[in-house]
């Protein structure tokens, strides 16, 4: 089960939350998320992923990053921006997507403190 889980260091990092609502229009999305993921992976800075989705079709994907400028450059990646425009078109209700700078980190269920 863990090794669904992001090996994050010790803080801080950033965060990119990324929650969606699927559309009816899901074709081919799992094909590209399973490329976007493994793209991610081999950015500089980047430090893991986190991501599920429930029967309703809404999904959070939390990805992990060392410092603003990794994801930046993620952002503007042209196979990362490819995959956005189709999200936008087609695969998304809707979206939200949120950057946050983690200060402390926790992993339980006995609660050690990572940062």
């Amino acid at each position: 089960m863990t090794d669904r889980f992001a090996k994050t260091p010790k803080p801080p990092y950033y965060a990119v939350i990324f929650t969606s609502q699927a559309s009816d229009d899901t074709r081919g999305y799992g094909k590209m998320a399973e490329t976007m993921v493994e793209l991610a992976a081999k950015q500089p800075g980047s430090l893991g992923v986190e991501s599920t989705r429930d029967e309703t079709g809404l999904g959070i994907t939390v990805s992990y990053w060392q410092d603003e400028a990794a994801i930046a450059a993620w952002k503007a990646d042209i196979q990362h921006l490819a995959a956005q425009k189709q999200g936008m078109e087609r695969w998304y209700e809707h979206y939200e997507l949120r950057v946050a700078k983690v200060e402390r980190a926790y992993a339980g269920p006995e609660g050690r403190d990572l940062g």
